[in-house]
């Protein structure tokens, strides 16, 4: 933040206070114990970006382009703190080594697959890329 601050950005200033703030607000919830681990700080930064993303399309979507574009470069500042995502194909390969460990041949048993790879690939994809890319290899 402090780097931030001296160098006058003022975007990634702001996703970085935004950051801290989510993460205070996880340790200080009820029932918790104080403590933050990496997994939910990923997981909180992800749900930073998908509202940012979601917003800046709310925006477009109402003719605010300037604001969008504010919304958009948070998010991209945010994602820098994340791991680097799956490509397709590389989650296509993952995808179907889960899919011969579970033993699932057809889209009924998209189930199955979706609780192990969810788990497994947390936050290295999203949750619906995985989901179509399922769908595509289980039909």
């Amino acid at each position: 933040m402090v780097s931030a601050m001296k160098a006058k950005e003022t975007v990634r200033l702001a996703s970085l206070r935004a950051i801290k703030a989510a993460i205070m607000l996880a340790k200080t919830a009820e029932g918790a114990t104080g403590e933050v681990d990496d997994a939910a700080i990923v997981k909180i930064i992800q749900k930073l970006v998908k509202q940012r993303k979601e917003s800046a399309q709310q925006y477009n979507d109402a003719g605010r382009p300037e604001l969008a574009e504010n919304e958009l470069a948070e998010a991209a500042a945010m994602e820098v703190y994340l791991p680097k995502q799956l490509s397709e194909t590389e989650l296509e390969a993952e995808l179907a080594k889960i899919i011969a460990e579970v033993g699932a041949t057809k889209p009924q048993e998209m189930g199955k697959v979706m609780g192990v790879a969810t788990k497994k690939l947390a936050g290295l994809a999203d949750g619906r890329a995985i989901s179509a890319m399922v769908k595509k290899l289980l039909s």
